[in-house]
């Protein structure tokens, strides 16, 4: 862990799809949909029924300290067990091997997200951030969903090629070991070694890292989270924790936005991002290949930043124009060093690089033009037409 954050805390979020029973592959039975799969940058707007996937949501408790009641992908703050040292006897096969053998990321070390740059020999772990982070994106997955995503030790790491299919265990027993982990993260480890299991960090790539903006209150809850993405075969047995987690549901990322958008149920901004994201693909094999190979192009970090305007707050994101060249991470400045008495569509009209949402409205109105980096796709979003259109009403 790194001891010496004190305006945030890292944490690890987990976009964990599955396969419909019956259903993969179902999706090229219909040419029409084929020729959109093919082409993540198509601007084609799918019908949630095109999916032949969901996408695992929690909902957080009303008493939860951050985020109440609101719904999200798994994950949660990593633990000093995650970069335990005991790690290296659990990974022996493969603790050699460059990142346990996940693979080499392309992007330049100068531009990686802290949160996977940063050296933890420095604080006294062997264990490198891109395993550790996978470690705490598995465990809260266990803990909050009773999700185990695992494999035996001796198992061929190369099946991450694949979709991935959950261990098939006893279900009283691992009931069990959640409990002990939810008590104590370090049960994690134990669960691990007596049961010959290593946590299937293989299947887990790299999608993306959100650090929570500043907020009035600089009392704040802030996390610097990478999220990582898995698809899995088929849907796996889900229980949540009653908790945390007080319900879960198995949603196409179409119908998620819907229900958003009916004010059905409320989910959290960077899930809600990630959700149109994963509208470019219908198919789950289309989805896992291109983040397979996208995950060794790297991400960068986004912390959203506010700006007040004429008629209501624009929140910006790297790449649009009006972003600040240096951010005020921390809170430090003040007051605030954004403001503008133009309006949003004053704004958005002069704008040529657009990467924003803006509030006051409802719904809120997400705008984006930019190119997205690390070969990631922009959000594919439905205007309030039914059209899709970089400046989408949602």
């Amino acid at each position: 862990m790194n001891t010496r954050l004190k305006h945030w805390r890292e944490a690890a979020s987990l976009i964990v799809t599955a396969g419909l029973r019956g259903s993969i592959n179902a999706v090229f039975k219909n040419p029409s949909l084929v020729a959109a799969s093919e082409k993540p940058g198509m601007q084609t707007w799918l019908p949630k029924s095109a999916f032949d996937y969901e996408v695992l949501l929690l909902q957080r408790s009303s008493s939860s300290g951050f985020m109440p009641n609101i719904y999200v992908y798994p994950g949660g703050l990593v633990e000093d067990s995650d970069f335990s040292s005991e790690w290296i006897n659990v990974f022996e096969l493969h603790k050699h091997k460059t990142n346990f053998g996940l693979g080499y990321v392309k992007q330049k070390p100068s531009s990686r997200p802290p949160i996977f740059s940063t050296d933890r020999t420095k604080f006294g772990s062997p264990i490198p951030g891109e395993v550790a982070f996978r470690i705490c994106a598995i465990r809260e997955t266990f803990e909050e969903a009773g999700v185990l995503l695992v494999i035996p030790k001796n198992c061929d790491i190369n099946s991450s090629q694949r979709l991935t299919k959950v261990v098939v265990h006893d279900q009283q027993e691992l009931a069990k070991w959640r409990l002990k982990v939810q008590s104590n993260p370090a049960h994690f480890i134990h669960l691990c070694t007596e049961l010959g299991y290593m946590p299937n960090i293989w299947a887990l790539h790299e999608w993306g890292n959100w650090l929570t903006p500043i907020g009035s209150n600089v009392k704040e809850r802030r996390y610097d989270t990478a999220f990582f993405i898995c698809c899995l075969e088929e849907k796996p047995y889900t229980v949540e924790d009653q908790k945390e987690v007080t319900s879960f549901k198995w949603i196409a990322p179409p119908a998620a936005i819907e229900l958003s958008k009916a004010q059905k149920i409320k989910i959290g901004p960077p899930q809600f991002y990630e959700f149109g994201r994963l509208c470019h693909f219908s198919s789950l094999s289309e989805l896992h290949k291109f983040s397979l190979h996208r995950a060794l192009e790297g991400c960068e970090r986004w912390m959203p930043v506010k700006l007040p305007t004429a008629d209501g707050p624009i929140i910006l994101l790297p790449g649009d124009e009006l972003y600040p060249e240096d951010p005020d991470w921390t809170g430090a400045k003040t007051p605030p060093i954004l403001s503008t008495d133009k309006t949003r569509e004053d704004l958005r009209k002069k704008g040529s690089r657009l990467h924003r949402v803006e509030y006051g409205d409802n719904p809120a109105l997400y705008v984006l033009n930019i190119e997205p980096k690390y070969k990631h796709v922009n959000p594919l979003l439905m205007n309030s037409e039914g059209r899709s259109d970089y400046r989408s009403l949602l």
